[in-house]
């Protein structure tokens, strides 16, 4: 996510981090650079499709979570990345289609696709923005019309801040987010994690760096960082999923990439 194709235009010839992920979903939006960036990545993790399904069954829990026992209306989705099955406003509208999502990306494929999908949804809005600038993201004129900052919001930020390097400051921008909601609002994240395999998230980090982000997976005392003062559902920061240790997966080596957690911001008297 060093600079968005919004910027610089769709560059099919350059490995996209989003059409990458789609391809390890099985996906067909993604193109032979995509493909052969995500196929040296399978040489040195060939467990990478398992732990993106293990992602999007994390993300449809975490919404449960939020929807049904959190009793959240409004969902930020930063970052959003393809529309792929079970998307975020689909596993919140069987529990209640009043739910407001607004799917955030700064890849105009990644837009144009959503869009396309939900151009008659009156509950659901696609913006293209760039996470990495929180100020105009919480200032643009659709969110505003979508989202109620004053009431309690679910951001989510899956799988995308280590797309975001420490030289643009990530903690700054989460805490800009953080620092916008109102109390009773819920910031979830998922992020891999350098702990386990240092060497190997090396050298996968060494073949994004021909992509348009780069990949910079972090510690769990960085990655809890991100949290601020805000409440950690319990078990906490934990492997992959926070209400489940460890993780249904075929390769207990998956669950050990990464770290998930959901917080909430606590009431002023609290």
């Amino acid at each position: 996510m060093t600079q968005s194709e919004s910027e610089v235009g769709l560059q099919p010839d350059k490995p996209n981090a989003a059409r990458m992920f789609d391809y390890y979903l099985g996906g067909k939006d993604n193109f032979a650079a995509d493909r052969a960036a995500a196929e040296m990545v399978l040489q040195v993790a060939p467990w990478m499709p398992e732990a993106a399904r293990q992602g999007r069954d994390l993300i449809a829990r975490t919404v449960r979570h939020l929807v049904q026992e959190k009793g959240i209306r409004q969902i930020l989705d930063l970052g959003s990345g393809l529309p792929t099955q079970d998307n975020v406003h689909e596993i919140a509208h069987r529990i209640d289609p009043d739910v407001r999502v607004v799917y955030v990306d700064n890849d105009p494929v990644v837009c144009a696709h959503g869009r396309a999908l939900l151009a008659d949804s009156k509950t659901v809005s696609v913006v293209q923005a760039d996470l990495r600038h929180p100020e105009q993201v919480l200032d643009h004129p659709e969110i505003g019309a979508a989202i109620d900052l004053g009431s309690p919001v679910a951001v989510l930020m899956m799988f995308v801040l280590h797309l975001v390097p420490d030289e643009q400051d990530p903690q700054r921008i989460v805490a800009t987010y953080r620092d916008a909601l109102a109390p009773g609002s819920y910031l979830a994240l998922s992020h891999a994690s350098t702990d386990a395999h240092p060497d190997l998230m090396a050298r996968i980090s060494a073949i994004y760096e021909r992509a348009n982000a780069p990949f910079v997976p972090r510690s769990h005392s960085d990655i809890s960082r991100f949290f601020g003062d805000f409440v950690l559902e319990p078990p906490g920061l934990v492997n992959m999923w926070p209400h489940v240790e460890p993780p249904p997966t075929e390769d207990p080596s998956v669950a050990r990439t990464g770290y998930s957690g959901v917080a909430r911001k606590p009431e002023w008297s609290e």
